[in-house]
């Protein structure tokens, strides 16, 4: 069974550097990713297309057009047309050709590609509508219950519309029973609690959808974090685990957030310091 992977570019953000880099010191993080006059870098929300056969599968939907003018300018979402549906119909793919959608977690930036694009006075509906939906047991429960620090990275409508699709996988494990074979899932809690990292299985090593462990290249650096991680130091540790056993396995990354690479090989130095190589800008028909 053929099984090829894609990248697909969203809705691109701009958000504060110092937010996005914690405790890193602005002349170092500004070497890697320069911000704007308001102190913004740019950044993606790259979602990962596999097509597996006969099934469509879309790893994250990025954070789409749902927002209202002002919170789009709050949130610095760059356009306000649905790029991911655009993006997927260059690649051939309707929304009712989707058949499976999998959100590493629920925060808005992940997820809200997957309502249609604001309208005043029109309620959000989901855009993919023949589509299973594969969330992590705790990312679900913490989207319903949230505690007051990220509340506001929710979309309160989304998990009601998702719930109504009677469609929803919630994964406890490290398998999907809707995904089946060649898949996998990596757990983390330092962004998130639940957070799921999605391995997928191919010819020339493993990819892993990096998600908010690691959202970009720069980010691979075993002590960088965002200030928006809930426990930075086990997410430290969590990051070091997963890329020691991809190095083991010529495992590579993709990025959802990085502005310009897609996806890398990660590589460790002499000195025990994590990279990536063979970074691609943009990922295309890596057939099995």
């Amino acid at each position: 069974m053929a099984r090829t992977l894609s990248s697909v570019l969203g809705n691109s953000q701009r958000l504060d550097g110092g937010a996005m880099f914690g405790n890193a010191p602005r002349p170092m993080w500004e070497a890697w990713i320069p911000p704007d006059e308001r102190h913004r870098i740019p950044l993606a929300c790259r979602c990962m297309l596999v097509r597996d056969g006969e099934r469509t599968i879309l790893f994250e939907t990025g954070i789409g057009a749902f927002f209202a003018p002002a919170l789009r300018e709050r949130y610095g979402v760059v356009e306000d047309r649905h790029v991911l549906l655009d993006e997927l119909a260059a690649q051939g793919v309707a929304p009712e050709d989707v058949d499976v959608v999998v959100l590493s977690h629920l925060h808005f930036d992940h997820a809200g590609g997957a309502l249609t694009a604001w309208r005043d006075g029109v309620a959000p509906e989901l855009v993919f509508p023949r589509a299973c939906w594969v969330v992590g047991d705790e990312a679900w429960a913490r989207a319903l219950a949230p505690h007051a620090r990220d509340r506001a990275s929710f979309i309160p409508e989304l998990q009601a519309l998702i719930q109504a699709t009677d469609r929803l996988e919630l994964v406890g494990g490290d398998t999907s029973e809707v995904l089946g074979d060649g898949y996998r899932f990596h757990r983390s809690e330092g962004h998130t609690p639940g957070l799921l990292l999605a391995e997928v299985a191919m010819p020339a090593g493993p990819v892993v959808f990096a998600a908010d462990l690691i959202p970009g290249k720069a980010w691979v650096h075993v002590p960088i974090t965002m200030g928006y991680d809930r426990f930075p130091e086990r997410l430290i540790d969590e990051k070091t685990a997963l890329l020691g056993d991809l190095v083991a396995r010529h495992g590579r990354l993709f990025f959802t957030h990085d502005p310009t690479v897609a996806m890398g090989t990660v590589s460790r130095d002499a000195r025990g310091r994590f990279a990536t190589v063979d970074d691609q800008v943009a990922v295309r028909e890596l057939a099995s």
